[in-house]
Protein backbone atom coordinates (compact mmCIF):
# COMPACT_ATOMS: atom_id res chain seq x y z
CA UNK A 1 0.00 0.00 0.00
CA UNK A 2 1.44 3.34 -0.60
CA UNK A 3 0.10 7.08 0.38
CA UNK A 4 1.48 10.33 -0.19
CA UNK A 5 1.35 10.54 3.72
CA UNK A 6 1.49 7.99 6.31
CA UNK A 7 0.66 9.17 9.89
CA UNK A 8 1.33 6.62 12.81
CA UNK A 9 -1.44 8.05 15.74
CA UNK A 10 -4.66 9.01 16.25
CA UNK A 11 -4.40 12.11 19.04
CA UNK A 12 -5.63 15.63 18.41
CA UNK A 13 -1.76 15.53 16.46
CA UNK A 14 -2.02 12.96 14.07
CA UNK A 15 -6.12 13.50 13.48
CA UNK A 16 -5.16 16.96 12.44
CA UNK A 17 -2.08 16.58 10.71
CA UNK A 18 -4.06 13.81 8.82
CA UNK A 19 -7.09 15.99 7.76
CA UNK A 20 -5.56 19.17 6.60
CA UNK A 21 -3.21 16.53 4.68
CA UNK A 22 -5.82 15.21 3.11
CA UNK A 23 -6.00 18.06 0.90
CA UNK A 24 -2.99 17.55 -0.37
CA UNK A 25 -2.98 14.35 -1.17
CA UNK A 26 -3.71 10.71 -0.19
CA UNK A 27 -3.49 9.90 3.70
CA UNK A 28 -3.37 6.44 5.37
CA UNK A 29 -3.71 6.88 9.19
CA UNK A 30 -3.00 3.65 11.34
CA UNK A 31 -3.71 3.57 15.10
CA UNK A 32 -3.23 0.67 17.16
CA UNK A 33 -5.71 -0.31 18.38
CA UNK A 34 -9.50 1.79 18.15
CA UNK A 35 -9.31 5.26 16.80
CA UNK A 36 -10.07 6.60 20.46
CA UNK A 37 -8.09 4.90 22.63
CA UNK A 38 -5.22 7.63 23.24
CA UNK A 39 -3.85 10.11 25.67
CA UNK A 40 -6.27 13.02 23.74
CA UNK A 41 -9.16 11.10 24.18
CA UNK A 42 -8.27 10.79 27.92
CA UNK A 43 -7.71 14.83 28.63
CA UNK A 44 -9.72 16.01 30.75
CA UNK A 45 -8.68 19.56 31.98
CA UNK A 46 -8.64 21.41 28.58
CA UNK A 47 -6.76 22.93 26.30
CA UNK A 48 -5.21 26.62 27.00
CA UNK A 49 -5.40 29.29 24.61
CA UNK A 50 -5.11 33.16 25.16
CA UNK A 51 -8.54 34.49 22.68
CA UNK A 52 -9.05 37.58 21.04
CA UNK A 53 -9.01 40.58 23.84
CA UNK A 54 -12.37 40.77 24.10
CA UNK A 55 -12.86 37.06 25.05
CA UNK A 56 -9.49 36.58 26.62
CA UNK A 57 -9.54 37.17 30.78
CA UNK A 58 -8.98 40.45 31.76
CA UNK A 59 -5.13 41.74 31.65
CA UNK A 60 -4.05 38.12 30.00
CA UNK A 61 -1.57 38.11 26.97
CA UNK A 62 0.06 36.02 24.77
CA UNK A 63 3.22 37.09 26.42
CA UNK A 64 1.95 36.25 29.81
CA UNK A 65 1.37 32.66 28.75
CA UNK A 66 4.87 32.47 27.15
CA UNK A 67 6.52 33.55 30.44
CA UNK A 68 4.36 31.14 32.25
CA UNK A 69 5.34 28.01 30.11
CA UNK A 70 9.12 29.30 30.42
CA UNK A 71 8.92 29.60 33.81
CA UNK A 72 7.53 26.39 34.14
CA UNK A 73 10.07 24.29 31.95
CA UNK A 74 12.95 25.36 34.70
CA UNK A 75 14.99 27.16 32.27
CA UNK A 76 15.18 24.39 29.65
CA UNK A 77 12.57 25.58 26.75
CA UNK A 78 13.56 26.77 23.71
CA UNK A 79 11.83 30.40 23.51
CA UNK A 80 11.68 30.37 19.63
CA UNK A 81 9.55 27.18 20.20
CA UNK A 82 7.21 28.62 22.84
CA UNK A 83 6.45 31.37 21.22
CA UNK A 84 5.81 30.02 17.66
CA UNK A 85 3.47 27.44 18.96
CA UNK A 86 1.60 29.74 21.71
CA UNK A 87 1.22 32.24 19.56
CA UNK A 88 -1.19 30.07 17.27
CA UNK A 89 -3.56 29.57 20.28
CA UNK A 90 -6.35 31.81 18.81
CA UNK A 91 -5.70 30.05 15.73
CA UNK A 92 -5.62 26.40 17.28
CA UNK A 93 -9.15 27.26 19.35
CA UNK A 94 -10.91 28.60 15.54
CA UNK A 95 -9.60 25.59 13.91
CA UNK A 96 -11.11 23.11 17.00
CA UNK A 97 -14.40 25.08 16.54
CA UNK A 98 -14.53 24.43 13.11
CA UNK A 99 -14.02 20.84 12.73
CA UNK A 100 -17.27 20.36 15.74
CA UNK A 101 -15.36 20.73 19.13
CA UNK A 102 -17.72 22.46 21.38
CA UNK A 103 -16.29 24.19 24.70
CA UNK A 104 -18.30 25.56 27.58
CA UNK A 105 -19.19 28.50 27.46
CA UNK A 106 -20.68 31.45 29.79
CA UNK A 107 -23.20 33.47 27.57
CA UNK A 108 -21.45 34.39 24.25
CA UNK A 109 -18.00 33.71 26.07
CA UNK A 110 -15.67 30.82 26.36
CA UNK A 111 -15.93 29.67 30.18
CA UNK A 112 -12.32 29.72 30.91
CA UNK A 113 -10.58 27.73 33.57
CA UNK A 114 -7.15 28.15 35.56
CA UNK A 115 -4.48 25.45 36.30
CA UNK A 116 -1.40 25.13 38.51
CA UNK A 117 1.46 27.09 36.98
CA UNK A 118 -0.73 29.64 34.74
CA UNK A 119 -1.22 33.13 36.01
CA UNK A 120 -4.47 33.90 34.35
CA UNK A 121 -7.54 31.60 33.42
CA UNK A 122 -7.02 30.37 29.81
CA UNK A 123 -8.02 27.14 29.42
CA UNK A 124 -10.80 26.42 27.29
CA UNK A 125 -12.39 23.08 28.43
CA UNK A 126 -15.71 20.64 27.46
CA UNK A 127 -16.73 20.04 31.11
CA UNK A 128 -14.22 17.82 32.43
CA UNK A 129 -14.25 15.49 29.00
CA UNK A 130 -12.15 18.03 27.08
CA UNK A 131 -9.88 15.74 25.18
CA UNK A 132 -12.99 13.79 24.24
CA UNK A 133 -14.89 16.28 22.88
CA UNK A 134 -12.15 17.10 20.60
CA UNK A 135 -11.12 13.81 19.67
CA UNK A 136 -14.54 12.49 18.97
CA UNK A 137 -14.98 15.88 16.42
CA UNK A 138 -11.83 15.41 14.90
CA UNK A 139 -12.46 11.53 13.95
CA UNK A 140 -16.23 12.54 12.80
CA UNK A 141 -14.46 15.22 10.85
CA UNK A 142 -11.72 12.80 9.42
CA UNK A 143 -14.73 9.88 8.53
CA UNK A 144 -15.70 13.09 6.14
CA UNK A 145 -12.39 13.37 4.70
CA UNK A 146 -12.01 12.24 0.78
CA UNK A 147 -8.60 10.95 0.67
CA UNK A 148 -8.26 9.57 4.21
CA UNK A 149 -7.89 6.33 4.79
CA UNK A 150 -7.85 4.92 8.42
CA UNK A 151 -7.12 1.49 9.58
CA UNK A 152 -7.72 0.66 13.00
CA UNK A 153 -6.32 -1.89 14.81
CA UNK A 154 -2.91 -1.95 12.92
CA UNK A 155 0.58 -1.87 14.74
CA UNK A 156 3.55 -0.01 13.13
CA UNK A 157 6.50 -2.42 14.11
CA UNK A 158 9.40 -0.38 12.47
CA UNK A 159 10.02 2.42 10.35
CA UNK A 160 11.68 1.93 6.60
CA UNK A 161 14.59 4.00 5.83
CA UNK A 162 17.11 4.01 3.05
CA UNK A 163 19.94 3.09 4.85
CA UNK A 164 18.42 -0.17 6.26
CA UNK A 165 17.60 -0.65 2.12
CA UNK A 166 21.37 -0.91 1.48
CA UNK A 167 21.77 2.92 0.10
CA UNK A 168 24.94 4.94 1.30
CA UNK A 169 24.07 8.41 -0.24
CA UNK A 170 19.97 8.82 0.07
CA UNK A 171 19.00 8.37 4.33
CA UNK A 172 15.55 8.65 4.64
CA UNK A 173 12.45 7.58 5.76
CA UNK A 174 10.50 5.88 2.84
CA UNK A 175 7.36 3.98 5.22
CA UNK A 176 6.89 1.58 7.75
CA UNK A 177 6.20 -2.10 8.54
CA UNK A 178 2.96 -2.68 9.69
CA UNK A 179 0.97 -5.67 11.58
CA UNK A 180 -2.66 -6.37 10.92
CA UNK A 181 -3.78 -7.52 14.46
CA UNK A 182 -6.70 -9.36 13.18
CA UNK A 183 -4.58 -11.45 10.75
CA UNK A 184 -1.13 -10.94 12.03
CA UNK A 185 -0.12 -10.40 8.47
CA UNK A 186 2.49 -7.60 8.29
CA UNK A 187 2.23 -5.25 5.53
CA UNK A 188 4.32 -2.74 3.70
CA UNK A 189 3.10 0.86 4.34
CA UNK A 190 4.97 3.60 1.60
CA UNK A 191 5.47 6.99 1.96
CA UNK A 192 7.57 9.55 1.48
CA UNK A 193 6.35 11.43 4.43
CA UNK A 194 6.14 9.75 7.41
CA UNK A 195 4.19 11.35 10.62
CA UNK A 196 4.83 9.98 14.21
CA UNK A 197 1.98 10.83 16.21
CA UNK A 198 2.01 8.22 18.77
CA UNK A 199 2.10 9.78 22.50
CA UNK A 200 4.14 9.02 25.60
CA UNK A 201 5.36 6.18 27.30
CA UNK A 202 3.49 6.08 30.56
CA UNK A 203 2.83 2.61 30.60
CA UNK A 204 6.59 2.13 31.70
CA UNK A 205 5.28 3.19 34.84
CA UNK A 206 3.20 1.06 37.57
CA UNK A 207 0.89 4.03 38.59
CA UNK A 208 0.01 5.92 35.34
CA UNK A 209 -2.96 7.83 34.04
CA UNK A 210 -2.06 7.08 30.55
CA UNK A 211 -4.29 4.21 28.60
CA UNK A 212 -2.67 1.06 28.32
CA UNK A 213 -1.74 2.21 24.38
CA UNK A 214 0.79 4.21 25.50
CA UNK A 215 4.04 2.24 25.68
CA UNK A 216 6.36 4.46 23.92
CA UNK A 217 6.41 2.96 20.32
CA UNK A 218 6.72 6.25 18.44
CA UNK A 219 10.04 6.92 20.25
CA UNK A 220 11.27 3.10 20.62
CA UNK A 221 10.85 3.31 16.50
CA UNK A 222 12.42 6.80 16.11
CA UNK A 223 15.26 5.42 17.81
CA UNK A 224 15.81 2.06 15.95
CA UNK A 225 15.84 3.83 13.07
CA UNK A 226 18.70 6.71 14.04
CA UNK A 227 16.06 9.79 14.87
CA UNK A 228 18.18 11.43 18.35
CA UNK A 229 16.41 11.46 21.45
CA UNK A 230 16.66 14.55 23.93
CA UNK A 231 15.24 15.21 27.58
CA UNK A 232 13.81 11.53 28.28
CA UNK A 233 14.32 12.03 32.12
CA UNK A 234 11.82 14.71 32.43
CA UNK A 235 8.84 12.40 32.97
CA UNK A 236 6.26 14.54 34.13
CA UNK A 237 3.99 13.26 37.49
CA UNK A 238 0.52 14.28 37.42
CA UNK A 239 -0.38 15.01 41.19
CA UNK A 240 -3.62 13.74 41.65
CA UNK A 241 -4.61 9.99 40.59
CA UNK A 242 -7.28 8.05 42.45
CA UNK A 243 -6.30 6.31 44.68
CA UNK A 244 -8.24 3.07 45.46
CA UNK A 245 -6.17 0.09 46.11
CA UNK A 246 -9.50 -2.17 45.20
CA UNK A 247 -9.46 -0.79 41.66
CA UNK A 248 -9.69 -3.53 39.06
CA UNK A 249 -9.23 -2.94 35.08
CA UNK A 250 -6.91 0.33 33.58
CA UNK A 251 -9.51 2.99 33.67
CA UNK A 252 -10.09 2.53 37.64
CA UNK A 253 -6.17 2.13 38.29
CA UNK A 254 -5.18 4.55 36.02
CA UNK A 255 -8.74 7.38 36.90
CA UNK A 256 -7.28 11.24 36.70
CA UNK A 257 -8.56 13.46 38.90
CA UNK A 258 -8.12 16.94 36.70
CA UNK A 259 -5.98 19.71 38.06
CA UNK A 260 -9.04 21.99 37.08
CA UNK A 261 -10.69 20.85 40.37
CA UNK A 262 -7.54 22.95 42.07
CA UNK A 263 -7.82 25.73 40.25
CA UNK A 264 -11.52 25.76 41.07
CA UNK A 265 -10.70 25.59 44.40
CA UNK A 266 -10.27 22.15 45.76
CA UNK A 267 -7.08 22.03 48.37
CA UNK A 268 -4.74 19.27 48.90
CA UNK A 269 -4.40 17.90 52.85
CA UNK A 270 -2.69 15.32 54.57
CA UNK A 271 -4.20 12.89 56.77
CA UNK A 272 -4.32 15.41 59.82
CA UNK A 273 -6.42 17.45 57.06
CA UNK A 274 -3.91 19.98 57.17
CA UNK A 275 -3.06 22.00 53.64
CA UNK A 276 0.46 20.78 53.79
CA UNK A 277 1.19 22.27 50.14
CA UNK A 278 2.04 25.78 51.21
CA UNK A 279 4.78 24.76 52.89
CA UNK A 280 6.34 23.62 49.92
CA UNK A 281 5.86 26.65 47.80
CA UNK A 282 3.66 29.88 48.10
CA UNK A 283 1.23 28.92 45.28
CA UNK A 284 0.16 25.75 47.86
CA UNK A 285 -1.77 23.56 45.40
CA UNK A 286 -1.90 25.75 42.30
CA UNK A 287 2.39 25.54 42.26
CA UNK A 288 3.51 23.75 38.94
CA UNK A 289 3.04 19.93 39.21
CA UNK A 290 6.27 18.66 39.53
CA UNK A 291 6.19 20.97 42.99
CA UNK A 292 3.34 19.74 43.90
CA UNK A 293 4.31 16.01 43.29
CA UNK A 294 6.79 16.08 44.48
CA UNK A 295 5.49 17.80 48.27
CA UNK A 296 2.74 15.06 47.91
CA UNK A 297 5.91 12.05 47.48
CA UNK A 298 7.13 13.91 50.34
CA UNK A 299 4.60 14.05 52.71
CA UNK A 300 3.39 10.42 52.23
CA UNK A 301 6.87 9.41 52.93
CA UNK A 302 6.94 11.66 56.15
CA UNK A 303 3.98 10.37 57.51
CA UNK A 304 3.56 7.22 56.28
CA UNK A 305 0.32 7.60 54.96
CA UNK A 306 -0.89 5.61 51.59
CA UNK A 307 -2.29 8.78 49.99
CA UNK A 308 -3.31 12.51 50.46
CA UNK A 309 -6.54 14.14 50.09
CA UNK A 310 -8.20 16.38 47.52
CA UNK A 311 -10.75 18.54 49.35
CA UNK A 312 -12.86 20.65 47.18
CA UNK A 313 -16.21 19.95 49.92
CA UNK A 314 -16.19 23.46 50.30
CA UNK A 315 -18.22 24.00 47.04
CA UNK A 316 -21.76 24.76 47.12
CA UNK A 317 -23.80 21.34 46.65
CA UNK A 318 -24.49 20.26 43.27
CA UNK A 319 -21.45 22.22 41.87
CA UNK A 320 -19.16 19.33 41.40
CA UNK A 321 -21.69 17.17 39.22
CA UNK A 322 -21.87 20.52 37.29
CA UNK A 323 -18.83 21.35 36.51
CA UNK A 324 -16.74 17.48 36.35
CA UNK A 325 -19.34 15.25 36.05
CA UNK A 326 -17.36 13.08 34.60
CA UNK A 327 -15.40 12.64 37.42
CA UNK A 328 -18.03 12.86 39.82
CA UNK A 329 -20.30 10.15 38.45
CA UNK A 330 -17.30 8.08 38.25
CA UNK A 331 -15.96 8.61 41.51
CA UNK A 332 -19.55 7.72 42.62
CA UNK A 333 -19.30 4.31 40.70
CA UNK A 334 -16.03 3.58 42.71
CA UNK A 335 -18.11 4.13 45.87
CA UNK A 336 -16.42 7.90 46.45
CA UNK A 337 -18.63 11.03 46.56
CA UNK A 338 -16.49 13.74 46.37
CA UNK A 339 -19.31 16.67 47.75
CA UNK A 340 -19.27 15.29 51.32
CA UNK A 341 -15.24 13.54 51.88
CA UNK A 342 -12.22 14.47 50.53
CA UNK A 343 -10.63 12.48 47.18
CA UNK A 344 -7.86 10.15 47.85
CA UNK A 345 -5.26 10.89 45.34
CA UNK A 346 -1.19 9.95 44.74
CA UNK A 347 0.84 11.22 41.95
CA UNK A 348 1.39 8.90 39.05
CA UNK A 349 3.43 9.76 35.53
CA UNK A 350 0.99 11.42 33.34
CA UNK A 351 3.21 13.05 30.48
CA UNK A 352 6.55 12.68 28.43
CA UNK A 353 8.23 16.18 27.95
CA UNK A 354 11.47 14.66 26.13
CA UNK A 355 11.25 12.63 22.82
CA UNK A 356 12.40 12.70 19.53
CA UNK A 357 13.92 15.62 19.07
CA UNK A 358 12.23 17.95 16.58
CA UNK A 359 11.89 21.67 15.37
CA UNK A 360 8.28 22.98 16.18
CA UNK A 361 7.28 22.14 12.33
CA UNK A 362 7.86 18.21 13.68
CA UNK A 363 10.96 17.65 11.44
CA UNK A 364 13.88 15.48 12.44
CA UNK A 365 17.17 14.48 11.34
CA UNK A 366 16.14 11.87 9.45
CA UNK A 367 14.87 12.59 5.97
CA UNK A 368 11.24 12.49 5.43
CA UNK A 369 10.22 11.44 9.02
CA UNK A 370 8.19 14.30 11.10
CA UNK A 371 7.22 13.62 15.04
CA UNK A 372 4.58 15.48 16.51
CA UNK A 373 2.76 15.89 19.93
CA UNK A 374 3.93 13.95 22.85
CA UNK A 375 6.49 11.75 21.08
CA UNK A 376 8.47 15.08 20.10
CA UNK A 377 11.05 17.63 21.92
CA UNK A 378 10.56 20.46 20.64
CA UNK A 379 11.50 22.65 23.30
CA UNK A 380 8.01 24.11 24.40
CA UNK A 381 7.95 21.96 27.79
CA UNK A 382 11.27 21.98 29.02
CA UNK A 383 12.12 20.37 31.91
CA UNK A 384 8.47 20.76 32.61
CA UNK A 385 4.97 20.52 31.09
CA UNK A 386 2.99 24.08 31.79
CA UNK A 387 -0.78 22.25 32.17
CA UNK A 388 -2.86 22.14 29.20
CA UNK A 389 -0.44 22.98 26.57
CA UNK A 390 -0.18 19.65 24.99
CA UNK A 391 -3.56 20.03 23.10
CA UNK A 392 -2.49 23.04 21.63
CA UNK A 393 1.10 21.75 21.18
CA UNK A 394 -0.25 18.38 18.95
CA UNK A 395 -2.80 21.21 17.23
CA UNK A 396 -0.15 23.53 15.98
CA UNK A 397 2.47 21.45 15.08
CA UNK A 398 0.24 19.33 12.73
CA UNK A 399 -0.35 22.60 10.94
CA UNK A 400 3.31 23.23 10.60
CA UNK A 401 4.48 20.05 9.93
CA UNK A 402 2.20 20.28 6.95
CA UNK A 403 3.09 23.26 5.87
CA UNK A 404 6.97 22.21 5.88
CA UNK A 405 6.32 18.95 3.69
CA UNK A 406 4.31 20.74 1.15
CA UNK A 407 7.38 23.57 1.09
CA UNK A 408 10.68 21.18 0.70
CA UNK A 409 8.99 17.75 0.44
CA UNK A 410 6.57 18.30 -2.63
CA UNK A 411 6.27 14.90 -5.10
CA UNK A 412 8.41 15.07 -7.76
CA UNK A 413 11.51 16.11 -5.48
CA UNK A 414 12.63 12.59 -4.47
CA UNK A 415 14.41 9.95 -6.11
CA UNK A 416 12.47 6.19 -6.21
CA UNK A 417 13.39 3.93 -2.96
CA UNK A 418 14.95 0.67 -2.93
CA UNK A 419 12.87 -2.25 -3.42
CA UNK A 420 11.44 -3.17 0.30
CA UNK A 421 11.57 -7.00 0.82
CA UNK A 422 8.85 -8.84 1.76
CA UNK A 423 8.52 -9.17 5.88
CA UNK A 424 9.96 -12.26 6.52
CA UNK A 425 8.39 -14.40 9.40
CA UNK A 426 10.60 -17.14 9.09
CA UNK A 427 9.49 -20.42 11.09
CA UNK A 428 8.74 -18.62 14.28
CA UNK A 429 5.80 -19.95 15.92
CA UNK A 430 3.38 -18.06 17.79
CA UNK A 431 4.60 -17.33 21.39
CA UNK A 432 3.37 -20.44 23.48
CA UNK A 433 3.23 -19.28 26.71
CA UNK A 434 2.37 -15.21 27.32
CA UNK A 435 2.68 -15.19 31.03
CA UNK A 436 6.49 -14.56 30.51
CA UNK A 437 5.34 -11.39 28.33
CA UNK A 438 3.48 -10.31 31.37
CA UNK A 439 5.96 -11.00 33.51
CA UNK A 440 8.47 -8.77 31.63
CA UNK A 441 6.14 -6.09 31.16
CA UNK A 442 5.54 -5.79 35.39
CA UNK A 443 8.76 -6.55 35.77
CA UNK A 444 9.95 -2.98 33.62
CA UNK A 445 7.01 -0.92 35.45
CA UNK A 446 7.91 -1.73 38.54
CA UNK A 447 11.48 -1.40 38.28
CA UNK A 448 10.45 2.01 36.81
CA UNK A 449 8.34 2.72 39.67
CA UNK A 450 10.85 2.05 42.16
CA UNK A 451 14.07 3.09 40.85
CA UNK A 452 13.07 6.30 38.04
CA UNK A 453 9.98 8.09 39.70
CA UNK A 454 9.81 10.94 41.46
CA UNK A 455 12.53 11.31 43.74
CA UNK A 456 16.00 9.31 42.31
CA UNK A 457 19.55 8.73 43.43
CA UNK A 458 22.63 7.63 41.25
CA UNK A 459 22.25 3.85 43.00
CA UNK A 460 18.48 3.68 41.93
CA UNK A 461 19.67 4.71 38.56
CA UNK A 462 22.09 2.06 38.36
CA UNK A 463 19.96 -1.14 39.21
CA UNK A 464 17.04 0.14 36.98
CA UNK A 465 19.81 0.37 34.30
CA UNK A 466 20.97 -2.92 34.67
CA UNK A 467 17.64 -4.39 35.45
CA UNK A 468 16.26 -2.88 32.24
CA UNK A 469 19.41 -4.37 30.23
CA UNK A 470 18.79 -8.20 31.04
CA UNK A 471 15.48 -7.35 30.37
CA UNK A 472 16.25 -6.05 26.86
CA UNK A 473 18.25 -9.52 26.48
CA UNK A 474 15.18 -11.35 26.80
CA UNK A 475 12.83 -9.46 24.69
CA UNK A 476 15.05 -9.74 22.14
CA UNK A 477 14.80 -13.36 22.41
CA UNK A 478 11.11 -12.61 22.31
CA UNK A 479 11.03 -10.77 19.26
CA UNK A 480 13.45 -12.89 17.44
CA UNK A 481 12.30 -16.05 18.54
CA UNK A 482 8.72 -15.56 17.48
CA UNK A 483 6.06 -14.79 15.65
CA UNK A 484 5.04 -11.23 15.92
CA UNK A 485 2.34 -9.93 17.86
CA UNK A 486 1.33 -6.55 19.49
CA UNK A 487 2.30 -7.80 22.94
CA UNK A 488 5.84 -8.71 21.91
CA UNK A 489 6.09 -5.48 20.04
CA UNK A 490 4.52 -3.28 22.70
CA UNK A 491 6.95 -5.05 24.93
CA UNK A 492 10.02 -4.64 23.09
CA UNK A 493 8.90 -0.29 22.64
CA UNK A 494 8.47 -0.43 26.62
CA UNK A 495 11.81 -1.60 27.58
CA UNK A 496 13.35 0.75 24.48
CA UNK A 497 11.89 3.93 26.47
CA UNK A 498 12.37 2.59 29.67
CA UNK A 499 15.93 2.52 28.96
CA UNK A 500 16.14 5.75 27.06
CA UNK A 501 14.75 7.57 30.48
CA UNK A 502 16.98 5.89 32.38
CA UNK A 503 20.37 7.06 30.27
CA UNK A 504 19.07 10.36 30.24
CA UNK A 505 18.15 10.66 33.58
CA UNK A 506 21.95 8.89 34.52
CA UNK A 507 23.65 12.49 32.15
CA UNK A 508 22.03 14.91 34.29
CA UNK A 509 24.04 15.32 37.17
CA UNK A 510 21.30 17.87 39.28
CA UNK A 511 18.02 18.53 39.98
CA UNK A 512 15.69 20.52 37.23
CA UNK A 513 11.89 20.58 36.96
CA UNK A 514 10.61 17.19 36.80
CA UNK A 515 14.14 15.17 37.45
CA UNK A 516 14.84 15.30 41.27
CA UNK A 517 17.28 13.47 42.30
CA UNK A 518 18.60 13.23 46.07
CA UNK A 519 22.27 12.97 45.21
CA UNK A 520 22.56 16.51 43.61
CA UNK A 521 19.57 18.32 44.71
CA UNK A 522 20.55 21.31 43.51
CA UNK A 523 20.26 22.70 39.84
CA UNK A 524 23.43 23.65 38.48
CA UNK A 525 23.61 25.87 35.54
CA UNK A 526 26.36 23.85 33.88
CA UNK A 527 23.65 21.48 33.24
CA UNK A 528 21.52 23.99 31.29
CA UNK A 529 21.06 22.14 27.93
CA UNK A 530 18.98 19.33 26.42
CA UNK A 531 20.19 15.65 27.46
CA UNK A 532 20.62 14.75 23.47
CA UNK A 533 21.64 11.01 22.93
CA UNK A 534 21.95 9.26 19.89
CA UNK A 535 22.91 5.70 18.66
CA UNK A 536 26.42 4.36 18.25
Amino acid sequence: MKADFLVIGSGIAGLSFAIKAAEHGSVTLITKNEVLNSNTAWAQGGISAVLPEALRDPGDTVEKHISDTIDAGAGLCNERAVRAIIEEGEQTIDELVSWGSDFDQKGDRYSLGREGGHSNRRVLHSKDTTGHEIASSLLETAHKTPGLTILADHMAIDLITTDKLGSVTDDRVVGAYVLEKATGEVHILQADRVVLATGGCGKIYLYTTNPDSATGDGIAMAWRAGARIANMEFIQFHPTCFYNPAATGPEARSFLISEALRGEGAVLLNDKGEDFTLGYDERGSLAPRDIVARSIDTEIKKTGASCVYLDITHKPEGFIAERFPFIHRTLLEFGHDAEKTPIPVVPAAHYQCGGVVAKPDGSTNLRGLFVIGEAACTGLHGANRLASNSLLEGNVMARKALATMITHLGSGKLAPAPPIPEWEHGDTAPPDELVNIYHNWDEIRRTMWDYVSIVRTDKRLLRASFRLRNLAREVRDFYWGYRVNSDILELRNLVTAASLVVDCAMQRKESRGIHYTLDYPRTDPRFRQDTIICRP
